[in-house]
């Protein structure tokens, strides 16, 4: 299986290398059975992170037809207000890309599955994609996310399909945990669990199962 870490300016760094480890290690713990690289529009070139600035260099180009899984970070800046480096003009950036037609693309291919952290789910919700889907971002973007349509659901980690949702920043660590058990399995799930000493908290929440009466 082939992961791309979607990155673009001004990406949340932990929300890409989190998922980004764990997938990797998941691939040398299975012989190769994961392949991982950062990927943007544009193709190899270093990508800025915010706040700070840090570039991290990216080999690929996105590409929905060859990869079966996309992860889509959030981004890092101040919350409040829209001025340059902001959450919300960073985001807009990003949504002034071809990144939502990719997103788009990558959401109605059979097969494929779109993972997100934390701003990564909202990025997907402005651009009109998530509606009536269920998900999860930062808790104090929930009320945003459930605004743009998404179904708001308050867990660590949402599996809805070919759409994976996780909170807040360090939730990355749990996705890509989640991620490998999906394709490779407990065993190899655990024993990364194990050498990333990262227990993951509460419990995967699916559209499965009776819904629960009030206790």
């Amino acid at each position: 299986m082939l992961a791309q870490i979607v990155l673009f300016d001004g990406f949340d760094m932990l929300d890409a290398i989190a998922p980004y480890e764990v997938l990797w290690a998941g691939g040398a713990a299975s012989g190769g059975a994961i392949q991982v690289e950062f990927a943007t529009l544009e193709g190899p070139r270093e990508v800025p992170s915010g706040p700070g600035g840090v570039k991290v260099s990216a080999t690929a180009t996105v590409d929905p037809r060859r990869a079966r899984l996309l992860v889509v970070p959030g981004v890092a800046g101040p919350m409040q207000g829209d001025g340059p480096g902001t959450t919300t003009s960073l985001m807009k950036r990003a949504l002034e890309t071809r990144l939502p037609g990719v997103f788009r693309a990558a959401l109605d291919t059979p097969g494929l599955t779109v993972a997100t952290v934390c701003g990564g789910s909202l990025l997907l919700a402005m651009a009109g994609l998530l509606t009536g889907r269920h998900a999860v971002t930062h808790s104090a973007a929930m009320p945003a996310l459930a605004a743009a349509g998404a179904i708001a659901i308050p867990a660590r980690v949402v599996d809805d399909g070919n759409l994976v949702t996780a909170g807040g920043v360090t939730s990355g660590l749990d996705l890509g945990l989640h991620l490998v058990e999906r394709e490779l399995g407990p065993r190899i799930a655990h024993a990364l669990e194990a050498l990333f000493e990262h227990e993951r908290r509460g419990t995967v929440w699916r559209a499965q199962g009776p819904s629960p009466l009030p206790i």
